[in-house]
């Protein structure tokens, strides 16, 4: 039996990770984050990441094609916050 794949859309939310191999998408409104990495092998496992990969990219890049764009966002908003705990 095989565990069925989450479905993974692009810019929809703040919550998606998808893992292939050891490389980590992450779905942000605004950009998607790729980290990590995989090794796309010259067998079946290379054949499924290599699949994967190409079914996720697909998606952003229809995405993408799919409205206006500005040229460039702004860098993230990122800001500090105390410790909570101490």
């Amino acid at each position: 039996m095989t565990a069925k794949k989450k479905a993974f859309v692009p810019y929809a939310n703040e919550a998606d990770v998808v893992h292939v191999g050891n490389l980590m998408l992450e779905n942000r409104l605004d950009r998607i984050t790729i980290s990590g990495d995989v090794d796309l092998t010259m067998d079946a496992a290379g054949l499924a990441h290599a699949r994967r990969l190409h079914e996720i990219i697909k998606a952003v890049v229809e995405r993408l094609e799919a409205g206006p764009l500005p040229d460039r966002l702004p860098p993230p908003d990122v800001k500090t916050v105390g410790n909570p705990f101490g």
